[in-house]
């Protein structure tokens, strides 16, 4: 045989090699000496060790299997959140415990004039919270948009001259009136608080 058809019979020989290498590769590239993580099978041993074998099923349960030990870890089961009941601003009829008024105040003096009417302290609470977001419980308190006046805020505050002449600088007469008109619309202080929380006024 010639020098020539030996080469050629080696050249062809290797072009199919390289071909046939470069076509294993393409189609495969796991195969051959190459370990593919994809078909390595649960048991073989990789450096000493056995492979871990995880599956997840669609109950969401993990299965573990490690050195002939097999775990199933159950799914926890996730609470559902209940919303909490969310109240209406017209049921916080309610207000914060207020403190005992000074003697002489004008608070002291709205706590006789709401027990002379019958309410309890529940209604004083009520009427507190009412008066301090209206006025501060200031008796010369002005909004000079609207023009309300007074510790109950009379819009006009003329009229709370209905409960006194003395009605832009006494606190008793402006309890006097803030109470009848309280209790002619509203019922109660908390009523009225209740209404002011879902408006903003009274």
């Amino acid at each position: 045989m010639s020098r020539s058809r030996a080469r050629g019979r080696v050249s062809l020989f290797a072009f199919t090699a390289a071909a046939a290498f470069v076509l294993v590769t393409v189609v495969d590239p796991y195969s051959g000496a190459t370990a593919s993580p994809y078909f390595q099978v649960a048991g073989d041993r990789f450096n000493g060790q056995e492979a871990q074998e995880i599956q997840v099923t669609a109950a969401a349960s993990n299965t573990f299997t490690r050195d002939s030990f097999t775990v199933t870890e159950k799914p926890k089961p996730v609470p559902i959140p209940v919303a909490a009941p969310v109240a209406s601003k017209s049921s916080s009829s309610s207000a914060p415990s207020a403190a005992i008024p000074d003697p002489g105040s004008a608070q002291a003096i709205a706590a006789d004039a709401v027990a002379a009417r019958g309410w309890g302290d529940d209604q004083f609470n009520c009427l507190v919270s009412l008066w301090h977001k209206e006025s501060g419980w200031r008796v010369n308190a002005e909004n000079r948009s609207s023009g309300a006046y007074g510790i109950p805020q009379s819009l006009p505050g003329s009229k709370m001259a209905s409960a006194g002449d003395d009605w832009q600088t006494n606190p008793a007469t402006q309890i006097q009136w803030g109470l009848g008109y309280i209790s002619g619309r509203y019922g109660t202080p908390c009523g009225a608080w209740a209404h002011s929380g879902d408006v903003g006024w009274y």
